[in-house]
């Protein structure tokens, strides 16, 4: 999360209108809905990987960071789209040559579609999308507790982390039973200071007046037209190529 939040309030791209970067992300994301995903998704994996790392300028082992843990849980289970079972005759489980494929087109296409969404949210800090936001008539209550969720997840991850550190030091994940017994305490100790410090945040939020809606202030970035003609170019020609490989794929 803070490599997250560091590079999208860093990268090149960081003072480009939003529509700049998220017209060109749902378009790719449609693109990996709508054509062959053996063709295009891997198209659109590299388009979306080459915009981050040489377009925004955000390293290329952070974009792994961030797509490692989707990547991992999605070939844990491409294994079981594999696999058929069979109780005609008895139980029978094997694996057959339509559910590799089926396996594999659901992989790419799931990566493709989450790297559209890494590029969102590398190069575009949260803070950003609000006027957006309420420009498409998102309720303001749902917008603010987007924002003070966002920002609690900070302070209770280094409040987290700062506890593990202080459990760690005290021998307390040196044995399984300790594991879970210190994984209880922290947990528990968190929820309490979530409480806490929602009690805090209601009380001093009353205090300035707050009258449901929180108003922060966002500079006005022009839409550039020419930068988003190019994307959505980008994309148009990826579409085409997909469409052609798939076409002459047997």
């Amino acid at each position: 999360m803070r490599a997250i939040d560091h590079y999208a309030w860093t990268n090149r791209w960081r003072d480009r209108h939003p529509a700049e970067k998220l017209l060109p992300a749902l378009a790719l994301l449609l693109l990996t809905l709508i054509l062959p995903p053996l063709t295009t998704g891997p198209l659109v994996l590299a388009g979306t990987t080459l915009t981050v790392v040489y377009g925004a300028g955000i390293p290329w082992k952070t974009l792994l960071s961030v797509l490692a843990a989707p990547a991992a849980f999605l070939l844990a289970g491409a294994p079981f789209l594999a696999i058929s079972l069979d109780f005609s005759q008895g139980f029978s489980l094997h694996i057959s040559s339509e559910g590799m494929w089926l396996a594999l087109a659901t992989t790419i296409r799931a990566l493709a579609a989450i790297s559209c969404l890494a590029f969102l949210t590398l190069t575009t800090p949260l803070a950003d999308w609000i006027p957006l936001l309420r420009r498409v008539g998102v309720p303001a209550g749902l917008i603010e507790l987007i924002l003070l969720i966002y920002r609690l997840i900070f302070v209770f991850a280094e409040r987290a982390l700062t506890g593990r550190r202080a459990q760690t030091a005290r021998l307390g994940y040196s044995r399984f039973d300790r594991g879970v017994r210190s994984v209880g305490l922290l947990a528990g100790n968190l929820f309490q200071r979530a409480l806490e410090q929602a009690r805090r945040l209601e009380i001093g939020l009353a205090a300035r007046g707050y009258t449901g809606e929180l108003r922060v202030l966002t500079p006005e970035r022009p839409l550039s037209w020419p930068r988003l003609t190019v994307a959505l170019a980008g994309v148009m020609l990826i579409g085409l190529a997909g469409g052609l490989l798939a076409r002459g794929s047997p």
